[in-house]
């Protein structure tokens, strides 16, 4: 299925590795790319302008929230999710899947969807696929997709099987649903999810359902749920490789920046996860040489930047001591600063990923990375 307002162009591979581009009607993403998180419509501590300054060319957007504050029949009133936060470049909503089963109370999931209790007012809904494309359509995304279910782990093999093959359906259903939004299925994309947790005939399984059903793009869903970066890694080895070359590959909720190296090598496009804001907020600042809690006393006096060789505007105008003071005081410019170097050392990584696929020397940059972050993490513990 070609979809005329979305395309994907390979430039260069390195190994397994890819860079080039999807092309959408709000802009072009380069890939690999990062894609902050915008929950509810921000990107926390963050202005709109801020986050494209970052290098950001796509941001994601969560049904679940949305759905619940401020609805989105009302996004849709003021003129959908674009004009109500005035982002003018692509966002990727997700389905609400993985936030119904982990946040909400009193789920009960049946054939048709997921019912349950929201975790603000305790009011009552269902979410189901059609549901779901309905409530991305409302937002008016440019990337939507498919409703899932995210297993859960640790698994056994029958609960990963019957997960999987549950999110196959509502993949099929989610399909049929989207493409039924005309307007809106023209001038967007859906994206499916692979499932079968640690499972390797699972994963093909549901691959095989996927290609079948014919998604613009494809996503591995299941990961980055507790089982570790090695147990990761090895499910990505294969799972990658059963999804469409030509079409854009997207490990959902990943993550920290050497689970994005190690990803990109094994052929993924896309990423997205709230690590970068969340411990901006917290006083976790990442830099190449390991991220370092900017809490420490340690940095109570220390007059150099957070990374000596970052040109974003935080670490070009203020200093370790300085944002110590304001993350230790609770003052809100330290959440501010510190999501803005994250995000830019985020974005960087990705522009150095793209670089180094492009010009073929991506082991050595890989190897690189690994060595002096992890070394700096070994010191500290991070």
């Amino acid at each position: 299925m070609t979809n005329p307002r979305f395309s994907f162009t390979i430039a260069a591979t390195d190994g397994a590795a890819r860079t080039g581009a999807i092309a959408m009607q709000r802009g072009d993403i380069r890939t690999p790319a990062f894609m902050p998180v915008g929950t509810a419509a921000t990107v926390k501590a963050m202005k709109p302008a801020d986050v494209r300054a970052t290098g950001a060319d796509i941001i994601l957007g969560n049904t679940y929230h949305l759905m619940l504050r401020p609805s989105a029949e009302r996004v849709a009133r003021l003129g959908g999710l674009h004009e109500f936060m005035r982002w003018d470049r692509p966002i990727l909503t997700d389905s609400g899947g993985y936030q119904v089963m982990s946040l909400s109370d009193l789920t009960k999931k049946t054939e048709e969807g997921v019912a349950f209790k929201s975790h603000l007012d305790g009011s009552r809904h269902m979410l189901s696929p059609e549901r779901s494309m309905e409530i991305q359509r409302l937002l008016g995304s440019d990337i939507v997709m498919a409703f899932d279910e995210c297993t859960a782990f640790p698994a056994t093999r029958d609960q990963a099987a019957a997960s999987m093959e549950r999110s196959m359906r509502w993949a099929k259903r989610s399909r049929q649903g989207f493409d039924s939004g005309v307007d809106h299925a023209e001038r967007s994309a859906l994206f499916g999810i692979q499932q079968g947790s640690m499972e390797q005939d699972l994963r093909l399984q549901s691959s095989e359902a996927l290609r079948e059903i014919g998604f613009d793009g494809y996503a591995v869903g299941g990961l980055a749920v507790g089982e570790g970066q090695a147990e990761m890694f090895r499910v990505l080895d294969f799972a990658v490789d059963m999804l469409p070359a030509n079409k854009p590959r997207y490990l959902m909720g990943v993550g920290k920046p050497d689970d994005i190296v190690g990803a990109v090598e094994r052929g993924i496009d896309m990423f997205d996860c709230v690590l970068p804001t969340r411990s901006g907020r917290n006083g976790q600042a990442f830099t190449r040489d390991g991220a370092i809690n900017i809490r420490n006393a340690k940095f109570a006096e220390d007059q150099r930047p957070l990374e000596e060789s970052c040109t974003c505007p935080v670490c070009t105008q203020f200093s370790r001591a300085y944002i110590h003071h304001l993350i230790r005081a609770g003052e809100i410019l330290g959440a501010m600063l510190m999501t803005e170097h994250n995000l830019a050392f985020y974005q960087g990584l990705m522009a150095d990923l793209r670089s180094a696929i492009a010009e073929g020397r991506l082991t050595a940059f890989a190897n690189g990375f690994r060595g002096r972050y992890r070394k700096q993490k070994s010191v500290d513990g991070i």
